[in-house]
Order: structure tokens, then C-alpha cells, then sequence
């Protein structure tokens, strides 16, 4: 009998910890509790769930549909996200049975794989074995829980990315039932051998959204606030970086992730800066900024001034003053109790 191999390849590190594992470790018995009625999905579906943090580990080997029953997910530390690749290839190479002359092998392995953060291990040498040898052979669906993954470093594994948006329990209790509904349509497909693939279910009603990283925002390097600003004076640009602020904690130096620090103001050549730089921009409070300097341009005491229309430029003793963006011209005044929006570089 032909199988239908199906994957969960789930995160398990520090940032799942409490609800989110929790509603993780429900949804997998209810998808488990709900396949088992499904008779197409009794007959061909063996499932296999892969937990990784800082390591990869095979919690439960690829198991007949009705003997499954999910384990206890752990917590682990870091998103080693190369490492549950290669575990993943590694347990298909052992369990997936392939197609020989004399007999076909198993149905296209499917492969759910759940990640809320950004991989912390060397991952280029296992993305590169995946897209030589496995991705045609496979269908992985990679699903970010909330907004903080990197949908560019997934999609360099699959075309198929959806974004949960939400995760209250309803929308986890909506979205696994997603997954259900998919791998039902699945099974139903390769038992009529109509198609041999994953096949998605709708997403109408369920606060799922598929991702094309072409539009995606671009990610912002969070070590760094990095504003693009211009000289009143001379008209050059410059830029002002600030650095993550650090605190003592225990002996230890620790980032502190309420705001940044100032490190320095910088000129720059605006065509050489515009002819390597993307088109993507990002928001900042200046409540999360900490001091503010001179203009490195022609000296001015304020280096940080933000105009009407969002953007950075100097001031000095002149009670009037002409914006270098936009023309606007003003007088100085201080921002409110809650800070502004300003626009800043991704890093």
C-alpha cells in the first residue's frame, strides 16, 4: 500500500513557551482526533513530528495513522532551523519509502512546518541540500505563527507560506483545523490518484493570510535604529546611527529591547547610498532614541530635527528654518509626551 507521508516539523524554542506551545501541543490531538474519522485519511496518512530549538529530534517516528498519538512537546533553546532540516531529510531517507522498478513507492511526503522566529544556526548548507534534492519531491507549507519570521529565509524553501496572524486560542482553533481539512483533501486525492501533492484548503473565514515575499516587508536589523537625515546648510546627507542599548543585569552586559543609543552621525554621498539601497523603509518612536547630535555636515547643534513630512534634518540658532526634504519652512517646537513616528533605515 501506497502511504501518504505526512511531517510536522515544529519549533519548540524559548518563544513558544507557555500559550503557544500549549495550543500547538491541542491542535495536533484535535488534527490527530478528527483524521481518524476520515476514512481516506485512515487509509494512506502516517504522520512523523520533528521538534526543533537549538537541535533537531524526531519526537515520533513515521507511525500508521491509528496508532499515532502525539507526544509531549518540549522547549528547547535557540531556532536551529538548518539542523531540523537536515533531520527532517535525514528521517525521509530512512522512513520514506522511494519508487523502483519493481514497485512504487510512498505518495509526495507532505511537511507542516511551524516556526514563530528567525533561524540562530548556519542554515545555507541545509537549505542548498533541500532545493537539490528533496523540494521537488516534497510539499512543504511553512506557516508563521505571528508576524516576527523572516518570510525571505522561507521562502528560499517553499513557495507555499501563510502568516497566522493572530495567535488567541480561537485563531490557533481555526487554523488547525486548516491543516485538518488539507490533509483530508490530500489523502482523498492521492487515494482517487487524481493528484499527488498537498492540496491547501480554503482560508476563507480564518485569519490565515498567504504571504508572497515579493511584497513582504523587508526585516529590520534590530541591533541597530539607523536614521536617514540632510544638511539645511549644505544639502548633503548623512546618516545617524544608534545602537541597542545595553544594561547590567546580573554582571552580565544585556540588550535592553525598550530603545537605542546614540553612537554617532556620519556623512554619506547621496548617489552612492541611493544606487545600493532598497526602496523598503520602516518606523521608529523617537521615544525609543537617546540622544541627539551635532550636524556632521556643517555643525549645526541639532542633527536630529523631524519635519512634518517625516524626514531627518539639522537645525541650528535660526528661529526659522527650511526643511532640505520638502521646502517647508517652520520654527522649532518639541515633540509631545508620546513621541513621533519617524521614518528609518531596515539596517
Amino acid at each position: 500500500m501506497r502511504r501518504l507521508p505526512i511531517y510536522f516539523l515544529i519549533d519548540v524554542s524559548e518563544s513558544m513557551v507557555g500559550a503557544p506551545i500549549e495550543e500547538v501541543q491541542q491542535g495536533m490531538r484535535t488534527i490527530i482526533q478528527n483524521l481518524r474519522v476520515d476514512p481516506y485519511a485512515l487509509e494512506t496518512v502516517y504522520v512523523s513530528i520533528i521538534a526543533f530549538a537549538g537541535k533537531a529530534k524526531v519526537l515520533s517516528p513515521l507511525t500508521e495513522l491509528y496508532k499515532f498519538y502525539p507526544p509531549v512537546l518540549p522547549i528547547g533553546g535557540g531556532t536551529s532551523l538548518g539542523a531540523a532540516m537536515d533531520c527532517l531529510m535525514n528521517d525521509m531517507d530512512r522512513s520514506v519509502k522511494r519508487t523502483t522498478m519493481e514497485e512504487k513507492g510512498d505518495w509526495k511526503p507532505i511537511i507542516f512546518l511551524f516556526t514563530d522566529g528567525n533561524p540562530t544556526d548556519e542554515y545555507a548548507a541545509a537549505f542548498r541540500r533541500w532545493n537539490d534534492r528533496y523540494r521537488r519531491h516534497c510539499s512543504l507549507v511553512a506557516i508563521s505563527i505571528g508576524d516576527n519570521v523572516n518570510v525571505l529565509t522561507l521562502a528560499q524553501l517553499t513557495d507555499d507560506i501563510l502568516l497566522l496572524k493572530d495567535t488567541d486560542a480561537e485563531s490557533f482553533s481555526q487554523f488547525f483545523k486548516w491543516v485538518t481539512a488539507s490533509i483530508k483533501t490530500s489523502s482523498m486525492s492521492v487515494s482517487e490518484q487524481s493528484s499527488d501533492g498537498v492540496k491547501l484548503a480554503p482560508t476563507t473565514g480564518i485569519n490565515l493570510e498567504k504571504v508572497d515575499p515579493r511584497t513582504h516587508p523587508a526585516t529590520v536589523d534590530e541591533n541597530f535604529a539607523v536614521l536617514h537625515g540632510r544638511c539645511q546648510n549644505t544639502r548633503q546627507d548623512y546618516l545617524v546611527k544608534y545602537g541597542r542599548e545595553r544594561y547590567a543585569a546580573g554582571g552580565m552586559r544585556e540588550y535592553d529591547p525598550s530603545g537605542f543609543r546614540l553612537v554617532g552621525a556620519y556623512p554619506i554621498d547621496r548617489e552612492s547610498y541611493a544606487s545600493l539601497s532598497g526602496n523598503e523603509k520602516a518606523q521608529i518612536n523617537t521615544r525609543m532614541l537617546t540622544g541627539v547630535p551635532a550636524c556632521p555636515c556643517c555643525g549645526n547643534q541639532l542633527g536630529v530635527v523631524v519635519c512634518e513630512c517625516g524626514n531627518v534634518f539639522c537645525v541650528g540658532q535660526s528661529p526659522t528654518n527650511e526643511c532640505p526634504w520638502c521646502g517647508m519652512e517652520g520654527t522649532l517646537g518639541e515633540g509631545g509626551p508620546g513621541g513621533m513616528d519617524i521614518t528609518r533605515a531596515l539596517g
